[in-house]
């Protein structure tokens, strides 16, 4: 799993303006990168999750999550926009920094889990969000995550 997060699934510098347009952009790469099928299902599925409570973290981070059928293979989407979006957050500020986990129902109660705890984890660790903060560099972001996730 060290390499799960590919460096073709971390966008860096975007300008999306709403919450609704990253959960589509996240579709629709995952659309590109092979693992979305349905992007209308998939992005519908974001949005019943998101319906479901905030996935807005702390400190401008998001984890936008969804499983479904148009889903094809488990994968992680990292996006770092370019200014702060109005995002439901357990502190209340707004989000600029979504890791997005994109599952298969037939591993809902597996990989989700899985990727759902180690990506909660990897949040509550300052250098982790700090290297993100601190970095365009989306090689060193995949990296970054790679590790978290990888961890036992």
């Amino acid at each position: 799993m060290s390499d799960f997060v590919k460096v073709e699934n971390v966008f860096v510098n975007q300008s999306i303006q709403s919450r609704e347009e990253a959960l589509r952009f996240i579709c629709e790469k995952g659309a590109e990168l092979g693992v979305v099928t349905d992007v209308e299902a998939a992005y519908d599925a974001f949005v019943a999750r998101e319906e479901m409570g905030e996935t807005g973290m702390t400190d401008g981070f998001a984890v936008p999550h969804a499983k479904s059928a148009a889903i094809s293979e488990a994968a992680v989407i990292v996006i770092k926009n370019d200014h702060p979006l109005e995002w439901p957050s357990f502190d209340d500020k707004p989000v600029d920094v979504m890791i997005a986990l994109l599952v298969p129902d037939s591993e809902a109660g597996t990989t989700h889990i899985r990727l759902l705890s180690k990506t909660a984890v990897l949040l509550m660790r300052d250098e982790f969000k700090n290297l993100v903060r601190g970095t365009d560099d989306p090689q060193a972001i995949a990296d970054a995550v790679n590790a978290g996730i990888a961890e036992e």
